[in-house]
């Protein structure tokens, strides 16, 4: 497992995370606009995890790609210049998304599975490859 972020750059990242998080949901506040749009479009971004049902390559790609901040960015970008309000609001809906996914410690996904992030090991991975020391205490081994 390689290319994951450990310690105080991964500490950062996900803080970071937090203040997309926040700074989308305030600019959405300020657009007036619906939150039950907000609450029914929050999690399809997570919708992306049903590549998985491909395989784990097409599974990472797939969710990768609705989690990539590239694509939600091009919506607000189209939402201000286009003066499209509700895919400006779409746009901060799923960056707020991807805030709280990142700050959760849920990143990019690498092929290895589902679990294996750019943020570390989540869920299942990060059980597996913590063991136990002599003293029962756990530790992990990557």
């Amino acid at each position: 497992m390689s290319g994951t972020t450990k310690g105080a750059p991964r500490a950062l990242l996900r803080f970071e995370a937090l203040f997309v998080l926040i700074a989308a949901s305030v600019a959405y506040a300020r657009l007036d606009a619906n939150w039950w749009m907000f609450a029914a479009l929050f999690f399809a971004p997570d919708l992306s995890m049903l590549g998985y049902l491909a395989g784990r390559k097409a599974g990472a790609a797939v969710y990768n790609l609705g989690h990539w901040y590239g694509l939600p960015l091009a919506c607000i970008a189209w939402g201000v210049f286009g003066q499209a309000p509700q895919i400006l609001a779409v746009g901060l809906i799923w960056v707020a998304h991807i805030g709280l996914d990142r700050t959760l410690g849920y990143g990019l996904k690498y092929t290895d599975g589902f679990g294996v992030t750019h943020l570390g090991l989540v869920g299942k991975a990060r059980g597996a490859a913590q063991g136990s020391t002599r003293d029962g205490t756990q530790r992990e081994r990557y």
